[in-house]
């Protein structure tokens, strides 16, 4: 199975249906409740191996960077098929009493890009030039990542906050579930390379189980190197010459001039204010914070708790703000370092109140995607993933999203390394109008070009009251991220809910193209279906969306509370 079908094995769609007829029609309120985080703080991420040993660095006296960084080095091994040093993404840093943050280390396009690079001589898009195999890669980032968050704000040695990440990948570990159930489903295009076989497949050709222990040694041989020299022991090097000798070798692009000259910038952070409550997500090359909040901005003209969760009126506003959302976002968003990104304006509460008037006008009818076009006037130019939070006794937060973008990548690993690369470049506009993997569609503004970042959705965000941290939250999902973590902030705010239920709740998701309105099993009732058919939507049920890992702090007592996401998207 690929990403891209984004389908759930038989036996835990099984599992998850007969779980849903044994329960009753709304027992999803009563969610189970949220995990409690320690005296020194919390850390929720995907795996439990990685929540273990970044809790331990907040019990040893380091901070919400220390441990993040920890977390994010320790992802890398245990959870290759999102967790990586081959991808990149983007991090939200909150200094409490001080300031708040966004480092980017997305990937780069390798300097011998070309716009055109995935079409061929008609002109049409190559079928999985740009989602497998080596030259699908962009430059990685995440090690330089780690690093300048590490340098420039944690407490800690990089070699000892690396330290744990090397002795599972050096002894193994045991294979979980989720691990087993997606090496499987991805063994296909495992086969196709002689290194990711070496890596991910066992010598008989079958893939790993779960319990049966998986150990990287190529790989710990890499984060040695980073603990011992930094940056330079990945982007330089032995690390840096094995990455370009298997591009060389294998028709990709990468070479020891794009690493070494790859670096991480430090943004501005996307701020918005909901219903009195700070809001503060990832700027472009993310247009994850620019539509998280946008979405938003329309939301509060309307009384979203009055109105109901779930309800089709409310489905009805947060659909057709989404939709008006993607469709500006197919449009001008990209790098901010090659392309001017109107994030004032569709940021602004005027642009919001047009979106709304809009809305309302339609007297509760559907505006087919055909007939809503991105709404600013043009703009002159100048031309898998995985989420994690962490919080800790000082108040300090951070809020991570990484990538390799679809799940293990382009699938390629690099030989005498034991890593997986992205497959990154697919998240650029191949052609202008063309869907990538997540059926997004792209302009001229996400075209192809050396050295630019390409467009995420990834959209690691912070909700603040009287400048104190309420929620840290993020997830993965591809184009369904931004309006993932939209519905958990929303819940909170708007519907009261605790952490664990604002996570659980069902979830929906419009983004323009395709024009359908996409819903969870079991997510919406018959008669909140039925109306909004009649409305004019196209209801597609769909699988689970999502995986968030949030962190709620109660601004009047200080209790850390949490929640994984029951789902995982897969």
């Amino acid at each position: 199975m690929f990403a891209n079908e984004r389908r759930r094995p038989a036996v835990l769609v099984l599992a998850i249906l007969l779980l849903a007829l044994a329960m009753p029609a709304v027992s999803w309120a009563a969610a189970y409740p949220p995990l409690r985080g320690g005296e020194n703080g919390m850390v929720l991420s995907s795996h439990r191996l990685a929540d273990a040993i970044g809790q331990k660095v907040l019990d040893d006296g380091g901070n919400a960077v220390d441990a993040a960084v920890a977390v994010g080095y320790a992802l890398a091994v245990v959870l290759p098929a999102a967790g990586n040093v081959g991808g990149g993404g983007f991090a939200i840093i909150h200094n409490a009493g001080k300031e708040t943050i966004a480092l980017d280390f997305r990937e780069k396009a390798p300097l011998a890009a070309t716009r055109d690079m995935y079409l061929d001589k008609d002109g049409e898009v190559v079928p999985e030039a740009s989602t497998i195999g080596y030259l699908a890669a962009g430059v990685p980032g995440t090690v330089a990542g780690l690093n300048a968050m590490l340098a420039a704000h944690g407490t800690k040695p990089l070699s000892e906050i690396i330290a744990p990440a090397i002795k599972l990948a050096e002894e193994g570990f045991e294979t979980n579930e989720f691990g087993a159930i997606t090496m499987a489903d991805y063994a296909e295009r495992f086969a196709r390379f002689e290194s990711t076989k070496k890596y991910f497949m066992k010598p008989d050709g079958g893939t790993y189980q779960e319990g049966e222990l998986f150990v990287q040694k190529d790989l710990a041989e890499v984060l040695k190197r980073i603990a011992e020299s930094g940056d330079d022991g990945f982007y330089k090097g032995t690390t840096a010459q094995l990455i370009a000798d298997d591009m060389a070798k294998n028709g990709g692009l990468i070479t020891l001039a794009d690493l070494e000259q790859y670096k991480v910038a430090w943004r501005e952070v996307i701020k918005g204010n909901y219903r009195g409550y700070d809001i503060v997500s990832m700027s472009p090359p993310s247009s994850g914070g620019t539509h998280l909040l946008q979405i938003l901005n329309v939301m509060s003209f309307a009384d979203i708790g009055a109105m109901g969760f779930a309800s089709s009126e409310t489905v009805h506003l947060m659909a057709e703000a989404m939709r008006h959302a993607y469709a500006d976002r197919s449009e001008y968003m990209g790098d901010p370092d090659f392309v001017k990104v109107p994030v004032d304006r569709l940021t602004s509460l005027e642009y919001a109140k047009q979106i709304y008037d809009k809305i309302v006008a339609n007297d509760k009818k559907v505006t087919p995607s055909s007939e809503v076009k991105p709404g600013l006037e043009p703009v002159n130019e100048g031309k898998s993933t995985t989420h994690y939070s962490v919080v800790d006794k000082n108040g300090n937060a951070v809020s991570v999203t990484y990538t390799i973008n679809d799940w293990y990548g382009s699938a390629a690993a690099v030989m005498g390394a034991g890593f997986l690369l992205n497959n990154e470049m697919d998240d650029f506009a191949a052609k202008a109008g063309v869907p990538n993997i997540y059926g997004l569609v792209g302009s001229d503004a996400n075209c192809i070009e050396p050295g630019k970042r390409p467009l995420s959705s990834m959209s690691p965000s912070l909700v603040l009251k009287d400048g104190k941290v309420l929620l840290v939250a993020g997830s993965p999902g591809g184009s369904r991220i931004i309006t993932t973590t939209l519905q958990v902030i929303s819940n909170i705010i708007d519907h009261g809910m605790n952490v664990s239920e604002a996570v659980e709740a069902p979830r929906i998701h419009m983004q323009w193209l395709p024009d359908e309105l996409r819903v969870e099993p079991f997510g919406l009732v018959k008669d909140v279906s039925d109306k909004l058919v009649e409305m004019g939507y196209n209801v597609s049920v769909q699988d689970v969306m999502g995986d968030v890992n949030a962190i709620w702090i109660n601004p009047e007592t200080g209790a850390v509370l949490g929640s994984h996401d029951p789902r995982r998207e897969f």
